[in-house]
């Protein structure tokens, strides 16, 4: 087993001095100082989430992967702007613009299809319609619906714009009178102990671990209910169809041989076979990356994550991890020199991403060469 800790550095911002000059602070000033820090992982919370449903698009095909996206960003609605908004917008607390920023940066990842390719120029354009800033706006808010009725606001989609609005019965005015949205109990994602893992407060004072494990291929019912997770949120499969069986046969069965290690530069460390490698963060399982370990190469057969942290890319984290094993280990085993993707077909979207790996090697699918 390979076990590989990467933890965060210390919070720059700790201060070591044991002097303090300061003058007390009033009730309102402390007050008004912890309405405003919520108020900031409000907006990081919900940026968070629509990065993470953005990350989820991609890996379903729905936005291209071959361009890089903005991130998102809430802001606060000013009652300025309240002013020159419909009736009813007394209500709307945040809002963004990335489904702007999206169809911009398709739109210009797009134009270069048009010079010079006439015959493509209208597939083009259904194309830019079907992404256009409200049809993006409408699809974000559909996916992140359910996750901020939890936080105690609605959300909806005008004009490109995602909106986000109070709930009567959730949200209230903080002393200085500005609007904490975010319950503390939803305000971040938890794990199964109930401890706290993406709260951006907790991620300015603690410490995280990330581990990479690297075991036999086997039945693991925790990975099993990763697998069942993603497939249902990522890939959108039927319940009924993603069952221990199938994943049995899919992902954990082989006819590779195993072949341990001799010590003669013939054999890395973990010797030949199937694999699974584990990615924990602060001991909850995220991703799992089913690989094939042989000779000459390390073949990528697939790789399943938690929606929750769509945001982290691990999709391309774990490609480089796994590249950087081939490196590492060609030490011990000198025939180890490719990292294989698998199959490559430029009319998939879901696939193009392993063209952005170079440099590369593609079969040509009408000379097989």
């Amino acid at each position: 087993m390979d076990v590989k800790n990467v933890e965060a550095a210390e919070d720059p911002n700790t201060s070591t001095k044991s002097e303090n000059h300061s003058r007390p602070m009033s009730e309102e000033s402390v007050a008004a100082g912890n309405d405003k820090d919520e108020v900031e992982e409000s907006l990081h919370y919900l940026s968070n989430k629509i990065d993470s449903v953005i990350h989820i698009f991609i890996e379903k095909g729905e936005f291209p992967s071959g361009i890089q996206l903005p991130k998102a960003s809430v802001k606060i609605v000013s009652q300025g702007k309240k002013k020159f908004l419909v009736n009813g917008s007394e209500d709307l607390l945040y809002s963004s613009n990335i489904a702007f920023q999206i169809a911009a940066s398709i739109k210009r990842a797009q134009s270069c299809d048009k010079v010079g390719n006439d015959s493509n120029a209208s597939r083009v354009c259904e194309k830019e319609n079907e992404l256009s800033p409200k049809t993006i706006a409408e699809k974000l808010v559909a996916s992140l619906d359910p996750t901020v009725k939890n936080s105690g606001l609605s959300i909806r989609a005008c004009n490109g714009h995602i909106n986000f609005y109070a709930s009567s019965k959730h949200v209230s005015l903080t002393r200085s009178g500005k609007i904490a949205s975010v319950p503390k109990k939803s305000r971040m994602e938890r794990d199964i102990g109930g401890n706290g893992l993406i709260g951006p407060q907790h991620c300015q004072v603690k410490k995280r671990k990330l581990e990479i494990r690297l075991n036999r291929s086997s039945f693991d019912p925790e990975e099993f209910a990763l697998y069942r997770k993603y497939q249902l949120e990522v890939h959108n499969d039927k319940p009924q169809k993603v069952t221990e069986n199938s994943y049995r046969m899919f992902l954990v069965d082989t006819p590779l041989l195993q072949v341990f290690p001799t010590g003669d530069s013939t054999v890395p460390p973990c010797g030949f076979g199937s694999f699974h490698q584990q990615y924990l963060i602060d001991g909850q399982l995220v991703a799992v990356g089913v690989i094939d370990i042989l000779p000459k190469c390390l073949s990528s057969k697939y790789l399943f994550w938690d929606p929750d942290f769509a945001f982290l890319s691990l999709g391309k984290y774990s490609a480089f991890q796994e590249i950087g094993w081939v490196k590492e280990n060609q030490v011990y085993c000198p025939s180890l020199q490719y990292y294989y993707l698998g199959y490559y077909i430029h009319s998939c979207s879901k696939m193009r991403y392993k063209a952005a790996y170079r440099p590369s090697e593609l079969l040509c699918p009408l000379r097989y060469q």
